[in-house]
C-alpha cells in the first residue's frame, strides 16, 4: 500500500485541502488505513467526481479506493455482478455491454466508482422509472470503524444510512448489483424544443414513462417570453431491429467518443456570459422542432461531457460551483422563481439540466425525491455568488425541497435539517456505530453530520 500527502479538491476545483492518502490494493490494507487513522479521521475517495468536498479530509486521511477495481463474478442467470467498490461504471460498461447487460442507473458521468455511486446514491435521467442507484444494490460489504467487515442488506438501518451516506458509515469494499438486459449499445432518441419553462415542464410531464431516459437542457441566459426555454432529449435502449443491417453484426460494441483533453489553463472568460449565451443559442437553434427515432451511442446520450476529458477546467483556475436542488410536485412556481432570478442576472450556466424525479430511495440522506430537479454550474468567481446561492437555499427549503449534498461545497448547516427529515436518525446511528468519529470529511465537519 502506498502512502503520500496530497492536496485535493472535488470536481468543481474549489476549496483545496491536504490529507494523507492511502492507496490500498487489498481489503486488508484498507482495514489498516481505517484502523490506523489519525485524530482527524478518514474518508473513502473514488475518482473525485463529486463536485463538492464530500471526499476531502483536511489534515486527516483519505483512502483512495481506485486500486480495488476487480470485477469478481457476472451471473447471467440472475442478472447480477459482484465487484469491488473501486470499479468505475465505465469499466463495468466495458465488461457488461458486450454480454448484453447494462447498469439500471447511471449518472451524467460514467467515471464514478461503484462505492461513490452508493455513497452518493446517484440517479440518472431515468429516475422516474428506475429510481436511484442503491435501489439496485442487492448487498454490500462495509468496512466499519473497528476494522470489521459487515454484510449489509437492503431493508436494514445500516443500509439506509449508507445509501447516500457520503461515506460516513464506513468504507464500501464490494457490492452485488442487479443489471438490466439490453439488445444493443445504441439509444433511440427523440429531441424537441420547448419555447419556455412552462412548455418544458408540460412536455416532461406528458412523456412520463414513455422513453424513460428524459431531461431538458435549460437556457438560463434567455429572458422575457423565452425564459426557461429548453431542448428536451428522451431515449430508450434501441432494439436490434432498429439498427441498420450492417450494424446488427456487432450490436453491443462499446466505443465511447473521445475528444482531445482541455488545456491545463483556460481563461476564465471562455465560459463567461457571451460564450454561454452563444452556446445556448446554437444548441436551441440546432435542435430543430422535433427529431424522432435518431440512433445515438449510449455514451453520447447519457454521458456527453465525458467525451471531453477535464471539462471542469473550462471554467478556468477559479473552478465552479455546482448547484442541484429538488422540489416536489406542486412547487413549479419555485422553479419559475429560481430560473427567473438566474436569467435576470445573466448567470453563465454552462450545463443546466431539468428533469422529473420519481419515488425516493431508502437512503436517509439520499437526494432524489418525487418532483423536479434542476442542476447547473456557475463560475466560482461570479460576483455575489455566495449570497445568491444562500437565497436559493432558503427558497428551496421553504418549498419543502432539498439541495444535493454530494454536489455541495458551500451550504450552511442551519438549512440542512429542514431539507433532510431523517437527519436526526442518521446522526444517531453514526453516534452508535462510530462513537469516536472515525469517518469524517470536510463536508461532514462543515455541516455537522
Amino acid at each position: 500500500m502506498s502512502v503520500d500527502t496530497v492536496s485535493m479538491t472535488g470536481w468543481g476545483r474549489t476549496a483545496p485541502t491536504t490529507a494523507l492518502r492511502f492507496r490500498p490494493r487489498t481489503y486488508e490494507e484498507a482495514a489498516v488505513a481505517v484502523t490506523g487513522r489519525g485524530p482527524r479521521g478518514v474518508v473513502a475517495r473514488g475518482l473525485g467526481r463529486s463536485h463538492g468536498d464530500a471526499a476531502q479530509n483536511a489534515g486527516g486521511s483519505v483512502v483512495d479506493m481506485t486500486g480495488l477495481d476487480r470485477v469478481h463474478t457476472i451471473d447471467t442467470a440472475t442478472g447480477t455482478v459482484v465487484c469491488d467498490a473501486g470499479v468505475s461504471l465505465h469499466r463495468l460498461m466495458e465488461v457488461l455491454l458486450p454480454l448484453g447487460w447494462f447498469l439500471p442507473v447511471t449518472p451524467s458521468t460514467r467515471y464514478v466508482t461503484v462505492g461513490g455511486a452508493i455513497g452518493s446514491d446517484v440517479h440518472g435521467r431515468n429516475h422516474l422509472t428506475a429510481g436511484s442507484f442503491t435501489r439496485h444494490v442487492r448487498s454490500l460489504e462495509l468496512l466499519t470503524a473497528d476494522g470489521a467487515v459487515r454484510t449489509v442488506l437492503p431493508g436494514t438501518t445500516l443500509f439506509d444510512a449508507t445509501a447516500g451516506g457520503l461515506g460516513l458509515t464506513g468504507v464500501v469494499l464490494s457490492a452485488t448489483l442487479s443489471l438490466r438486459p439490453v439488445a444493443t449499445s445504441l439509444m433511440t432518441v427523440v429531441t424537441e424544443r420547448a419555447a419556455d419553462l412552462d412548455e418544458a415542464l408540460a412536455r416532461l410531464s406528458a412523456t412520463a414513462g414513455h422513453l424513460p431516459y428524459a431531461a431538458a437542457r435549460i437556457d438560463l441566459m434567455a429572458r422575457g417570453k423565452a425564459t426557461g426555454r429548453a431542448v428536451l432529449a428522451r431515449g430508450e435502449h434501441a432494439p436490434l431491429d432498429a439498427l441498420p443491417p450492417r450494424a446488427r453484426h456487432t450490436p453491443l460494441v462499446f466505443r465511447p467518443a473521445q475528444l482531445p483533453a482541455a488545456p491545463a489553463y483556460v481563461p476564465e472568460g471562455l465560459l463567461g456570459r457571451t460564450s454561454a449565451a452563444l452556446l445556448a443559442e446554437l444548441r436551441f437553434r440546432g435542435a430543430g422542432a422535433v427529431r424522432a427515432g435518431r440512433l445515438q451511442r449510449v455514451s453520447s446520450f447519457l454521458h456527453p461531457l465525458d467525451a471531453l476529458p477535464g471539462w471542469n477546467r473550462l471554467y478556468g483556475r477559479g473552478g465552479f460551483v455546482h448547484y442541484r436542488f429538488a422540489v416536489g410536485e406542486g412547487q413549479e412556481q419555485t422553479l419559475h422563481r429560481v430560473v427567473r432570478r438566474l436569467s435576470l442576472r445573466r448567470c453563465p450556466a454552462f450545463h443546466a439540466v431539468l428533469q422529473r424525479l420519481g419515488t425516493g430511495g431508502p437512503g436517509w440522506l439520499s437526494f432524489p425525491a418525487p418532483g423536479w430537479s434542476l442542476s447547473f454550474g456557475l463560475p466560482a468567481g461570479l460576483p455575489g455568488l455566495a449570497r445568491l446561492l444562500d437565497r436559493l437555499d432558503d427558497e428551496v427549503a421553504e418549498a419543502g425541497g432539498r439541495v444535493c449534498l454530494a454536489q455541495d461545497a458551500r451550504m450552511r448547516p442551519e438549512t440542512l435539517a429542514a431539507m433532510y427529515p431523517r437527519l436526526a436518525d442518521f446522526r444517531a446511528l453514526r453516534a452508535e456505530l462510530d462513537p469516536d468519529g472515525a469517518f469524517r470529511s470536510d463536508l461532514s465537519r462543515r455541516l455537522s453530520l
